[in-house]
């Protein structure tokens, strides 16, 4: 699994715009750029797996405070198959290279989804309902791996899973 950068300009997104799963997700993120700014890695991305594009995924936005948002997506032909669970994946392990004290949150719409069961594999905990500007009432999950003893590079260790 591969994470392709979505950069600034649509002309730098011409394989995305051209392509039908990408389309829509391009021009929405080079419009979310505008919007917060672009800023590197902390930025949107197309997820590619054995040459085909499967989702998207991202940061919404630079880290705020030490805090940082991700979302994902799987386009529909991939969905059910563990896609989303590989991205959310990815993009922790994007974050935490990058700045190995963040605090990594996401936010799911309140009823059951498979958005929740991804964080929860992922080692996420569910911290709380909160408000959200853009999509009103939406249930808060924070990634509970960087909560854990960091060893002697600075880098964070995850827990084991429990099964």
């Amino acid at each position: 699994m591969e994470l392709i950068p979505v950069k600034e300009s649509l002309e730098e997104n011409e394989e995305f715009a051209d392509n039908p799963l990408c389309q829509e997700a391009t021009y929405m993120t080079i419009e979310f750029y505008k919007k917060i700014g672009f800023v590197y890695p902390w930025i949107g991305y197309f997820v590619k797996q054995y040459g085909k594009w499967v989702g998207s995924g991202g940061f919404k936005g630079k880290p705020i405070n030490g805090v940082i948002e991700i979302a994902y997506g799987v386009f529909e032909p991939y969905r059910k198959q563990g896609i989303g669970t590989g991205i959310c994946k990815e993009l922790l392990d994007l974050a935490i290279r990058t700045d190995p004290g963040i605090r990594i949150i996401a936010r799911t719409l309140v009823e059951e989804n498979f958005s929740g069961r991804i964080l929860k594999k992922n080692n996420f905990r569910f911290a709380g309902l909160v408000n959200d500007p853009e999509d009103g009432t939406v249930c808060e999950w924070v990634f509970k791996g960087n909560e854990n003893t960091k060893n002697h590079s600075g880098f964070v260790q995850r827990e084991n899973q429990e099964k």
